[in-house]
């Protein structure tokens, strides 16, 4: 079981998961393009489509997938931090996207990464459970 600020706070990372994910494909591409660091080997494009369908597949996973919440839970929490470095090239090439237009605004948006983190794994109980598996183990 899980509570139900538990499962309000895992649909709603699903839902601004999902968001995220139509907005990569459609009117924000650009803005995403942007936080593509230059030394990934990839299209800039293929980037931002990839991690956009990415959103999409773990958003709908959040919402649609209760019993996996666990597994799915340390998923997104992975995602989250495989595109930090996005986030980190955006202040280090002081790329205005997002409205973040100043090396301070972009530093501070960093600080919120670890914070998507934190609520995957809150959300969906995988912090718990890895506890929880810790003690059993003894």
């Amino acid at each position: 079981m899980t509570s139900p600020a538990r499962t309000i706070g895992r649909i709603t990372l699903g839902a601004m998961l999902l968001f995220a994910g139509t907005s990569h494909l459609t009117f924000a591409r650009e803005e995403f393009a942007a936080q593509v660091p230059p030394w990934v080997p990839v299209d800039t494009d293929s980037v931002v489509v990839g991690s956009g369908l990415v959103e999409l597949a773990l958003g709908g996973a959040l919402v649609a997938l209760p019993k996996q919440r666990v597994a799915v839970g340390w998923v997104v929490a992975a995602f989250f931090v495989a595109i930090f470095p996005g986030n980190i090239s955006q202040l280090v090439t002081r790329t205005d996207a997002f409205g973040l237009d100043s090396d301070r605004a972009r530093a501070v948006r960093l600080v919120f990464q670890p914070l998507l983190v934190v609520w995957a794994l809150w959300s969906t109980g995988a912090w718990k459970a890895w506890r929880e598996s810790r003690v059993r183990r003894g």
